[in-house]
């Protein structure tokens, strides 16, 4: 009897962990390049169980399941609505593909939000400041910036007749996307999952291209969203309902004996 509680209680804590899940999920719905969380479950350990108390004398032994946990959450990286932005830093990747970050440690991320700024140095960053891994420079007097779909990097400038190269902005791309791992501010890391990154130009090792004044939005759906957190709610709702009926039977059987 007491194992319905515990078992109870592991089905509101996986819920529980849904439900965050799915919270974060709408709370980025806006989030330029943002992809979307997934909470995967498993079930836990059996147990053995006589076949009398299955009601099955000739059954044998059974084996009764002991409640649900979390088996592990990971992003799912479906391409996002392209928009429009007119700025022209903002880069979109059609397709897959990552921009490669340089961080402070020397270490490479990645990230699917091609908002790009320029930072005192007139280099191309990210919006919290990390330059782009190919350290791309765009000269202070430039009069118009321009991005190839793929990645080649233009500028005009008021001394040259044609626009001069700056760079070339790569992609890279993974085996297992989904095993990357999510480091905070739309940046990712690869991971023994995700495999090795292989960097190309856009267009190449099945990345995308790159557009120029176009923004990647996030990948949630709304509509799928409020139905998975109804859903999540319901879950829980029952598997308190297990706890409340484990603690009902209890408190029948402790005063058999008054």
């Amino acid at each position: 009897m007491l194992n319905s509680l515990y078992i109870g209680a592991t089905g509101m804590q996986a819920q529980q962990l849904n439900i965050d899940a799915i919270s974060n999920n709408l709370a980025n719905v806006s989030t330029a390049g943002y992809k979307r969380s997934r909470v995967d479950f498993s079930d836990l350990l059996y147990r053995a169980v006589a076949s009398t108390a299955l009601g099955d004398p000739a059954a044998g032994v059974g084996r009764m399941g002991m409640g649900a946990a979390v088996a592990g959450t990971g992003k799912v990286f479906t391409v996002g609505d392209v928009k429009q932005t007119n700025q022209p830093l903002d880069v979109a990747v059609n397709g897959q593909g990552f921009l490669e970050v340089l961080m402070p440690d020397g270490s490479i991320s990645y990230t699917r939000n091609g908002a790009l700024q320029l930072n005192q140095d007139g280099k191309l960053v990210t919006q919290d400041g990390y330059p782009l891994a190919q350290s791309i420079t765009i000269p202070p007097d430039a009069i118009k910036v321009r991005i190839d779909p793929n990645g080649q990097v233009y500028a005009s400038l008021p001394a040259h007749i044609k626009p001069i190269e700056l760079g070339q902005i790569s992609l890279a791309n993974f085996t297992n996307p989904a095993g990357l791992s999510a480091i905070g501010n739309n940046m990712y890391l690869a991971t023994e999952r995700s495999g090795e990154p292989m960097v190309g130009t856009p267009g190449e090792n099945g990345t995308g291209m790159i557009q120029q004044g176009y923004l990647e939005g996030s990948n949630v759906q709304l509509v799928d969203e409020m139905v998975s957190l109804i859903l999540a709610q319901r879950a829980y709702e029952i598997n308190a309902k297990v706890v409340q009926a484990s603690d009902q039977l209890l408190s029948i059987s402790n005063n058999l004996y008054r």
